[in-house]
């Protein structure tokens, strides 16, 4: 008998007054995975992690690790592991780096947020050197590095990023690339909502497409990349 997945969506619809803007959408993650939900902009991949994350109400399921999140708060979800580095960043503008990343640790003890600035920074030099530069006066590819720094100050089970390469440059990709591996590498598990299939097929082992709020196709990354709707749609968008 197979265990239950580590991360389920079941049946999951979001309304915008009564439009429909998510349908009847289920998605997996298992312990350990990347999996990446693919898709223009504007088919729902930010709803879908805004609902996952309590800031959106919706009906149907969502588990993570055995427990029911449907009916938790915003901070609760969090407490269970569950982190969304979102589309905007949401950064301190006039806080440092290190004053940001310190922020994303307030559930953290001290020992435990000191052990999490040393990871962080060794996954981003970038930033450790910047340690005390305000956040708004670097780079957007800088300023995306911080904003997953500070969702990996949580130490999260399950990290959900929304668009991490949107915007950026491909030397500034290249480096977001390098640290998803790594993070791959040590088993942390990802939902990854991304407009760039080539980065999301390069890291995801599985992959979902999302058009409309609908899910229109889900398989392998391998399975993606042979597919002909998907290589004429979506092969080489960023």
């Amino acid at each position: 008998m197979s265990s239950s997945p580590f991360f389920e969506i079941d049946g999951m619809n979001v309304y915008y007054d009564r439009v429909r803007a998510i349908d009847d959408v289920s998605i997996t993650v298992d312990r350990g995975e990347i999996v990446s939900v693919i898709g223009p902009n504007g088919a729902g991949k930010t709803t879908m992690l805004n609902a996952i994350s309590g800031v959106l109400d919706y009906d149907g399921t969502v588990r993570f690790n055995g427990n029911e999140l449907s009916d938790l708060s915003e901070r609760e979800i969090v407490e269970y592991g569950v982190i969304h580095c979102s589309e905007d960043r949401d950064l301190f503008p006039f806080f440092t780096v290190h004053e940001n990343l310190l922020m994303g640790a307030h559930l953290q003890g001290e020992a435990e947020t000191r052990q999490r600035l040393e990871y962080v920074y060794d996954l981003f030099p970038r930033l450790n050197e910047r340690r005390e530069q305000e956040a708004n006066t670097m780079s957007g590819g800088e300023q995306q590095m911080l904003a997953i720094g500070r969702a990996l100050m949580s130490d999260p089970e399950l990290l959900m990023l929304d668009e991490p390469t949107q915007g950026l440059a491909p030397i500034i990709i290249d480096d977001i690339s390098d640290a998803m591996e790594e993070l791959r590498s040590e088993g942390l598990s990802i939902l990854l909502a991304e407009q760039n299939s080539s980065f999301a097929m390069r890291h995801a082992e599985r992959l979902y497409l999302l058009e409309t709020g609908t899910i229109e196709l889900s398989g392998t990354a391998d399975e993606f990349k042979n597919n002909e709707y998907v290589r004429d749609a979506y092969i080489g968008v960023t």
